[in-house]
């Protein structure tokens, strides 16, 4: 997650995740303790266009039970994770969602948690904040029926936008996550003003991974271009809320190239900051996925991140967490965990690769067969990187940005 707010006007309080080091430097990507997405179920009520689960509303067979849950819980607590979060499908479809989250509060576990926010009633949202859920992430993807559209469900986003209410409300941390793709770009406005008039914390954008049944949405992913005009449109509604007072953080992730744009943009306006910038995004050592982040389906299965569910390092029923993500044997961990040593192509040759990591490697592996491949999500030109081209990369068509005021 990159945090344009932090990045483009100084420090603010982060509502879900907390500092990778209480104390001193960040520690290296592979060095530290991983934030862990727990997928409790596969069930969802929504159908939406980019979901990498492909859910459905039906009960799956063979996921963790409560017991196993709990085992889980204790383990990853054993191993000192910073935040685990709770999602899905939809996590309020587990009837022992707020006996696992009383447990993990119990034993010293953060949690949040991530879900289409539409099951949240009031009932909902006071149990979940007494089982001291820390952050509701709630997916809406543009406003009204541009939502509805994308989630396949008529009524979802007055739905998603009560649980959101419903939320704060009881005095949770709140904020929303939307996919940045070409049909929800028109109501980018749209979604800041809200987020400002229901006093949100925080902006998620999430750029297009190729996986699940976000495969079929490569068509409608952003040009380059369109994904510059989205960034510089982010960078400044960031600076427009920090200046007025607005505590609001906005974000990015799925596409490190944002640090790497930002950098590049403020060495041009900004040099002295720019410095402070890169020295940071060096730090972070750019896409987390097996370092930083890790994902643990409904089955027990251990990932990379919530995209890489074709492959597996393990089964928590099998072997404890940290044994599985600190077993280097694994050709695609040990890889994961030093990436200057597999990347290929473009982003083997980019000057960056230490801000961005190569970038996502799902989209690589889905657009081209090899996981190591140049990211195709990488939206900066070779001259803008100051790479010379070997004429085999395919630039996609480009869209002019534009916006509903």
């Amino acid at each position: 997650m990159l945090r344009i707010t932090e990045l483009s006007c100084g420090p603010v309080q982060g509502p879900e995740i907390p500092p990778r080091q209480k104390e001193g430097l960040p520690l290296p990507p592979s060095a530290q303790r991983p934030i862990v997405i727990w997928n409790l179920t596969r069930r969802c009520n929504l159908h939406c266009l980019h979901c990498y689960s492909q859910s459905q509303d039906r009960a799956y067979a063979d996921e963790l039970t409560t017991d196993e849950g709990k085992r889980l819980i204790a383990d990853l607590a054993r191993y000192k994770i910073p935040v685990l979060i709770l999602s899905g499908g939809d996590p309020l479809y587990r009837e022992d969602l707020y006996t696992l989250a009383d447990y993990a509060r119990d034993i010293g576990v953060r949690c949040a948690l991530s879900t289409n926010g539409t099951l949240i009633d009031a009932t909902a949202a006071k149990r979940l904040r007494r089982s001291g859920i820390i952050y509701v992430g709630v997916s809406l993807d543009g406003i009204g029926q541009v939502h509805d559209r994308f989630r396949g469900m008529q009524g979802s986003f007055a739905l998603a936008l009560q649980g959101l209410r419903h939320s704060r409300d009881e005095g949770m941390k709140v904020g929303i996550r939307t996919a940045l793709c070409r049909r929800i770009l028109p109501d980018l406005p749209a979604i800041f003003d809200m987020a400002e008039r229901e006093n949100l914390d925080r902006l998620y954008f999430s750029h297009l991974v190729y996986a699940g049944r976000g495969v079929g949405l490569i068509n409608d992913d952003l040009s380059p271009q369109e994904q510059q005009g989205a960034l510089d449109y982010l960078m400044q509604r960031a600076e427009d809320f920090h200046r007025r007072g607005v505590k609001i953080e906005v974000t990015t992730g799925n596409n490190d190239a944002d640090g790497v744009y930002l950098y590049l943009k403020m060495r041009r306006s900004d040099p002295a900051r720019a410095q402070s910038v890169f020295r940071l995004l060096q730090r972070q050592g750019g896409n987390s996925s097996g370092t930083s982040l890790g994902n643990i389906d409904s089955l027990g299965n251990v990932h990379a991140d919530p995209f890489w569910s074709h492959y597996s390092f393990g089964n928590v029923r099998e072997r404890s967490f940290g044994a599985i993500w600190e077993d280097t044997t694994d050709p695609v961990m040990r890889a994961l965990k030093d990436r200057s040593q597999a990347i290929k192509g473009r982003c083997a040759r980019c000057p960056y690769l230490e801000l961005c990591g190569g970038n996502s490697r799902v989209r690589a592996e889905a657009t081209t067969g090899d996981s190591w491949a140049s990211d195709p999500g990488c939206y900066l030109s070779d001259e803008e990187l100051g790479i010379l081209s070997d004429g085999k990369e395919e630039s996609r068509a480009s869209t002019p940005f534009s916006v509903r005021h």
